[in-house]
């Protein structure tokens, strides 16, 4: 049992979940979250007392395909016993939420701060389409997909994008490094992806509005491009609904995961989680996508 005492092992749960039914991941006075369910089955299961640490923050109406969480407890479970878990979970769990699995880590490991990268994926659908409209953005009218992907490329690189952020962030800086960017047009289905090593707050969401204005031919590549160097939020689109969005995957180092739990003690977790921050100019402040 956790007892919130001063020696643990730590482990990532990855999971997957639909946003629609909750006010996000993280826990609100107000609203049902996802971590709320997840922290309720674990100490049903396992008698876990602490809090769940997630790879970022998705709010109402945000999905994810693959989420990461961390969390400490002072049994060295097995790969057996993880596998328990992970079943009972899944049991206790309703049907809009599973978890994949759960692995053993590095004690300096950390959901947020030892990730390489993350990607999003931003759903359209221009026609009537009783599959995906919960999860979709319905947009009519015609779109040139040609210049968007032009827009897109733009994004390309490590630049600062405070014309996409939402405003009084509280950050060190807006620089972000994106890795790839892409719409791909799948018969009335438009999908954005998008890959970077972090995100500001309602960035991705404040990017698809003002690449959509670029498909409707209301601003020009070379506007879109004075928009990002403006830094100015005001001069950027309109943010799409939050229901289109999906956290696709993370990324994290291989060499964080272990076949074994390996133990630590709080008096060093610091100085080890540090060893493990993959962005350190953007620590404390660095934050991902929220809506």
């Amino acid at each position: 049992m956790h007892t919130g005492g001063n020696m643990a092992y730590r482990y990532f749960i990855r999971l997957a979940y639909s946003g629609l039914a909750y006010g996000g991941w993280q826990i609100q006075p107000n609203a049902t979250t996802v971590q709320q369910l997840v922290e309720n089955g674990l100490t049903a299961i396992i008698g876990y007392k602490g809090s769940l640490t997630g790879c970022g923050r998705t709010d109402a109406g945000v999905s994810a395909g693959n989420y990461f969480a961390h969390f400490d407890h002072e049994e060295a479970f097995s790969v057996e016993s993880l596998f328990q878990i992970t079943f009972r979970l899944n049991r206790f769990l309703p049907q809009d939420i599973v978890v994949f699995d759960i692995k053993s880590v590095l004690p300096g490991a950390h959901a947020r701060f030892s990730a390489l990268w993350r990607e999003y994926e931003y759903l359209i659908i221009r026609q009537k389409d009783p599959f995906n409209f919960h999860n979709a953005y319905f947009v009519h009218g015609d779109l040139d997909i040609e210049m968007m992907n032009t827009s897109a490329a733009l994004l390309l690189g490590r630049h600062d994008f405070q014309c996409f952020s939402k405003v009084n962030t509280q950050v060190n800086n807006y620089l972000c490094d994106i890795k790839m960017v892409s719409w791909i047009e799948n018969d009335h289905r438009l999908k954005f992806t998008i890959r970077a090593d972090r995100f500001l707050r309602n960035m991705v969401r404040a990017i698809v509005g003002t690449m959509l204005d670029v498909g409707r031919e209301k601003i020009s590549i070379e506007e879109f491009q004075r928009i990002i160097e403006s830094h100015d939020r005001s001069k950027a689109g309109y943010s799409v609904p939050a229901k289109g969005l999906t956290l696709n995957g993370v990324g994290y180092p291989e060499e964080i995961f272990s076949d074994i739990p390996i133990f630590f003690s709080s008096e060093n977790s610091e100085k080890i989680i540090s060893h493990y921050y993959t962005n350190p100019d953007s620590l404390p402040n660095s934050i991902d996508e929220t809506v």
